[in-house]
């Protein structure tokens, strides 16, 4: 595709994406959890791929983006990404960082800025969306089981209260993920949360094989952050294994044997 028809796509068109009642009802603040739909990709990166480190046209990839970055009535640069290694580290984003050659590693952001779109891609683990309208601060976190489990919800809080955030006036929203039913593991995996606490156990099931058993992240992330004290908790109702129409999947795509896969993008930004 030509990048003019691509620009004239991205103008005329708005991806689809979902919202939290909580973060929808802060008038600073605009937020979305994006489906696969509404982009330009093709095949098996149909069709709102955000992720540059995917193998699909880096051409569409960066429309997408643009496209994702306009619904928050901003420039393509606006959108920042980063470079998401499954840790506990935050990043504190000014408008000096922007996605590309260099793009920092951590797993979540903060910002006090307007102009900024924080964009978390994903595709099973859990994005998590965070705001304190009153304060001016919002955060966009990662949380795969790793992440989640080593405290990047917790540092992603610490960093806003560092910006002037109190604990509860934070609204966050749990977005698209894998759910329980999609996700059976091995009892080796259970046995990590158990060791690090035993009421863990709460969020395995028992799995359909001997040696297996399923596990809740967006229920352990929505736990995980009501420990904090902030002000609302909510999870978005979407597995994003099992929906293949608007969701890429990691795990989806690995049980099919597909050698690439989509990311999805869930992102907020103040409002100007």
């Amino acid at each position: 595709m030509a990048s003019e028809n691509l620009i004239i796509k991205v103008m005329i068109e708005r991806p689809e994406s979902l919202t939290a009642i909580p973060l929808e009802a802060l008038s600073c603040v605009r937020h979305a959890f994006f489906t696969r739909r509404g982009g330009f990709s093709e095949g098996a990166y149909t069709s709102l791929n955000c992720g540059l480190g995917s193998d699909d046209n880096p051409e569409a990839v960066r429309a997408n983006r643009a496209a994702a970055a306009m619904t928050f009535d901003l420039p393509a640069d606006a959108l920042t990404t980063i470079h998401q290694i499954h840790s506990s580290d935050v990043l504190r984003v000014d408008k000096s960082c922007r996605s590309g050659p260099g793009t920092p590693k951590a797993d979540a952001m903060v910002t006090d800025c307007r102009g900024i779109v924080l964009g978390i891609l994903t595709a099973d683990c859990a994005p998590v969306l965070f705001a304190d309208a009153d304060a001016g601060v919002i955060g966009a976190a990662h949380a795969g089981w790793k992440g989640a489990l080593n405290g990047i919800l917790e540092a992603t809080v610490r960093t806003m209260l560092e910006l002037g955030a109190q604990p509860d006036r934070i609204a966050a929203a749990v977005g698209p993920c894998i759910h329980q039913v999609s996700y059976e593991v091995r009892d080796d995996f259970r046995d990590r949360f158990v060791t690090a606490d035993a009421d863990y156990a709460a969020f395995f099931a028992m799995g359909k094989r001997a040696g297996h058993c399923f596990f809740d992240l967006p229920g352990f992330s929505r736990t995980r952050l009501e420990r904090l004290g902030i002000g609302s908790v909510t999870v978005i109702d979407a597995d994003t294994c099992a929906d293949e129409e608007r969701f890429f999947s990691y795990r989806r795509g690995t049980l099919a044997g597909a050698a690439d896969y989509g990311r999805g993008l869930s992102a907020i930004a103040l409002k100007r």
